[in-house]
């Protein structure tokens, strides 16, 4: 049988995950210390835990509704009134999804038809463009700058802006940068897309996250609110990876279809995740989240400072766990620094142009890690560059 005549054209011409490939790289080299995951080293707070295993016991594993338990979906709502000032109705604006990742994924589906264009500041998420071109859509990358700390301006957005724009993708903080998106540069984002039919896809999983001012979301700018969906979930600041549970938030029209896709796709997120999640989003959860925030804090300025140190430039992130440092001076590509050193000093780390081509001559760092693995590694890397 020949598969290649058989299978989707569109998933062959997909690309591996950049992320995935390296982190598969260095499973198999020992003693291998990985800062290339973004996955939290912290145990999900006790309570949510203790939760799961009540409801567990009490034997609620069956479906819930296919937009979730309406208690989470009001736990959500309420969330969003606190954080970001958008009231969203529970039971006609939320959906509760397996992940971010689903929701971003059905969020896109939703919008795309065959031929529309979705700009994409990069350097991003690794599964933006290629969920933008299984739809028939074509990514359009916006290639942010180190020197204008790694935000989307207006100079950037305006002339990708064409008669084929469905849709922006923002996703601040950001995974991979760092950087942060302040009120005043979501405004003059927003002036340029007030009056089109353009839509803004929020990615705010990292919201929790940031170093100095909270989280603005554009959500919240005068005049975007109905032309924006925010993508959230529990996995990065609640440290709940593996628990598989997101949420998305839209004008009632937009949800209506994206409800449609997960109930075919997905049927419902799963029961005890949603339960638990009930009780994340309680006071005393939120002050564990504020807490494990602070300790990443204080990694963020310890990598910054060795890596400064040992001659490695960096931009100052401000929200998420990760550092994006300039490894130019190496004289390396991003993929050579990586592979040489999983394999002469057994540190891993992520090449940036995974991220996008844009990230050619960085690679990102993940500080979601403990302190003693952050300093080994970072003492590697510093004899790694001295021995160049």
């Amino acid at each position: 049988m020949d598969y290649n005549k058989i299978l989707s054209e569109r998933s062959k011409n997909l690309q591996p995950s950049g992320i995935r490939k390296f982190f598969d790289i260095a499973a198999g080299v020992p003693d291998i210390i990985s800062l290339s995951v973004g996955e939290p080293d912290f145990k999900t707070p006790y309570p949510i835990r203790k939760e799961a295993i009540r409801i567990l016991e009490k034997g609620k594993t069956n479906y819930t509704g296919n937009s979730g338990l309406s208690p989470l979906k009001a736990a959500v709502s309420d969330y969003f009134k606190r954080t970001i000032n958008c009231n969203y109705d529970p039971e006609g604006e939320i959906v509760i999804t397996v992940g971010g990742s689903e929701a971003i994924d059905i969020s896109i589906r939703a919008l795309v038809n065959y031929g529309d264009e979705v700009i994409i500041p990069e350097p991003c998420f690794v599964s933006y463009s290629p969920i933008v071109e299984l739809t028939g859509g074509v990514a359009i990358p916006a290639v942010t700058r180190a020197e204008d700390n790694f935000k989307l301006t207006p100079e950037i957005l305006k002339p990708l802006i064409t008669d084929k724009t469905k849709a922006l993708i923002l996703s601040f903080p950001n995974n991979p940068t760092g950087a942060v998106m302040r009120r005043d540069e979501l405004e003059a984002v927003a002036k340029l897309l007030r009056g089109t039919n353009i839509i803004v896809l929020s990615d705010e999983i990292y919201s929790e996250l940031t170093y100095g001012e909270p989280h603005v979301s554009i959500a919240q700018i005068d005049g975007m609110y109905e032309r924006t969906i925010v993508v959230n979930g529990f996995s990065k600041a609640f440290a709940m990876t593996g628990w598989r549970l997101g949420f998305v938030a839209a004008p009632a029209p937009i949800t209506e279809q994206i409800l449609k896709i997960h109930q075919y796709a997905i049927m419902c997120s799963p029961t005890v995740s949603q339960y638990a999640a009930i009780t994340a989003l309680g006071e005393e959860c939120l002050s564990e989240v504020r807490t494990m925030a602070a300790e990443y804090d204080n990694r963020r300025k310890f990598v910054l400072k060795r890596l400064r140190e040992i001659g490695l430039d960096c931009f100052t992130p401000e929200g998420a766990f990760y550092v994006f440092p300039c490894i130019k001076s190496s004289k390396m590509s991003s993929k050579e620094f990586c592979t040489r050193l999983i394999h002469e000093k057994s540190v891993a780390v992520v090449p940036g142009d995974a991220f996008g081509e844009s990230g050619e001559g960085f690679v990102r760092i993940s500080y979601a890690y403990s302190m003693k693995h952050l300093t080994t590694a970072l003492a590697r890397i510093e004899e790694f560059l001295k021995r160049e």
